[in-house]
């Protein structure tokens, strides 16, 4: 996981107001604001959502293209964008996800009655299991 800089394109859109924005060197890095400000912020999130992707599936990330190697055309705007993908990962590795378990009807029973916190034994356990504590 690592900090990253990659030149974006805003594209101011006629139509709707606001601004289009893509990443040349990241495939599928599309996103949109209705001002430019919105529009920076969206594109920081859709950069490290997209490079945090490539990162957790082992997909190679291209370099990036030197700002000065793109040219804005019409009345684009080509600027520099950064982000951590850290920030991501420490965000999804605490978000909580419902796992359905199948266990005897005794056990299941003995420990309702017990006031067993099914959660934090099925945490403890695979933790546990894994090494991590």
């Amino acid at each position: 996981m690592a900090k990253y800089v990659y030149p974006a394109i805003f594209e101011p859109d006629e139509e709707l107001g606001g601004y289009c924005v893509y990443f040349p060197d990241v495939q599928g890095a599309y996103t949109q604001g209705d001002n430019l400000a919105e529009a920076m912020e969206m594109a920081q999130d859709v950069l490290c959502l997209m490079l945090y992707n490539h990162e957790i599936h082992g997909n190679e990330i291209l370099p990036p293209t030197p700002i000065n190697k793109l040219i804005a055309e019409d009345d684009n705007i080509v600027t520099l964008i950064s982000c951590d993908t850290n920030y991501y990962k420490r965000y999804f590795a605490n978000k909580l996800v419902n796992k359905t378990v199948t266990i005897p009807a005794q056990l299941n029973f003995e420990a309702e009655q017990a006031g067993v916190n099914f959660s934090q034994v099925l945490r403890t356990g695979l933790e546990k299991i894994l090494h991590q504590k």
